[in-house]
């Protein structure tokens, strides 16, 4: 996630913005902290840092030109997720649990540029599909779902390494020094991704029972399957997430809010975050989108985020890794040459 990264002068500019509304360049650099003011070369570069990351739009030219916060979903708006952890959860003003409000805003989550981004890279994953050697595609799938399975059950906590989980995979070998469940694990994780792969045109339109198997596959012979305690609430708020998914048009946002929505509801005693990562991967190949593995995520980075969305109903980092993720599966998978 590199291009997430905000120096502390284009934080200070967020934070400024936010408070002042519309401003010029130069009212920028006086309102920042410190006691050199920066050069206009380097708050142009950071501005135009700041637009690129659809943080802040500009209005106007030459002289008459002022930036503003870009208007965006409320759960995609910046926070600085450094300052943000520095605090103790009693003084986060957390979220103390599930916010229905959140389902209000579960809609444009992907501004226009970024649609036309996702749907290039679907053109692109067909394109090599359709001329990859069909021995060369198989080799990459297996690649693809050791890698997904291994970064998935790390996140879990697993600690099986890449080549134990190959050895795996591809030998039924059984790593030294680990649990017999964390094979299982991983072991789920592949026959997860057969089931979706089998029945690839099922998750274009979901129902509650593809969830709850899905979920049943993940966590075999590791727990039992099913709602939370047969939780009624719970249950309604799974098929409400469903419901909103199968009324979204865009695939790739289908997925995002499988991947965040599913994992905060925790409708299962366990597997929750498993399930989501899994169901969104199934959603974009049902649509002929590349699939996340993930293999490249800080495992605590990925938890930030995700703990971030569960305390502020904020989606911004775990979009920005989705759209990472997608940047990685480009220049690693299923590749012509």
């Amino acid at each position: 996630m590199n291009d997430t990264i905000l120096n502390d002068r284009q934080k200070q500019m967020l934070n400024i913005l936010e408070g002042k509304g519309s401003l010029s360049r130069l009212e920028i650099t006086k309102l920042l902290s410190g006691k050199k003011l920066i050069s206009r070369i380097t708050a142009i570069r950071d501005l135009n840092n700041l637009i690129d990351q659809n943080l802040i739009m500009q209005a106007g030219s030459a002289r008459a030109k002022v930036y503003s916060l870009e208007k965006t979903n409320p759960l995609l708006k910046f926070i600085d997720i450094e300052n943000y952890f520095k605090n103790d959860m009693d003084n986060r003003n957390a979220k103390p649990s599930f916010d229905n409000d959140v389902f209000k805003n579960l809609t444009n989550l992907f501004l226009n540029k970024e649609i036309v981004f996702w749907n290039d890279s679907s053109k692109e994953f067909k394109f090599r599909i359709t001329n990859l050697d069909k021995s060369i595609y198989k080799r990459e799938l297996e690649r693809f779902v050791i890698e997904f399975s291994w970064k998935s059950a790390q996140i879990e906590g697993n600690t099986y390494d890449l080549l134990e989980t190959e050895t795996l995979f591809t030998q039924n070998i059984e790593a030294k020094g680990h649990s017999h469940e964390e094979a299982v694990m991983l072991i789920n994780h592949k026959k997860a991704f057969d089931t979706i792969l089998k029945n690839k045109e099922s998750f274009k339109e979901l129902n509650f029972t593809d969830v709850i198997q899905l979920h049943g596959v993940l966590t075999k012979n590791l727990i039992s399957s099913g709602i939370r305690s047969q939780n009624i609430e719970l249950g309604n708020n799974l098929k409400k997430i469903i419901d909103v998914i199968n009324k979204t048009a865009f695939p790739p946002e289908k997925a995002l809010i499988a991947s965040s929505m599913i994992a905060y509801l925790q409708p299962f005693a366990d597997g929750n975050k498993r399930t989501a990562r899994t169901l969104a991967n199934a959603i974009l190949l049902a649509y002929d989108y590349f699939p996340l593995s993930y293999r490249n995520v800080d495992v605590n980075e990925y938890r930030r985020s995700l703990l971030l969305f569960y305390e502020q109903n904020n989606l911004f980092y775990l979009k920005k890794m989705f759209t990472d993720q997608l940047k990685f599966a480009l220049d690693n998978y299923f590749r012509l040459n």
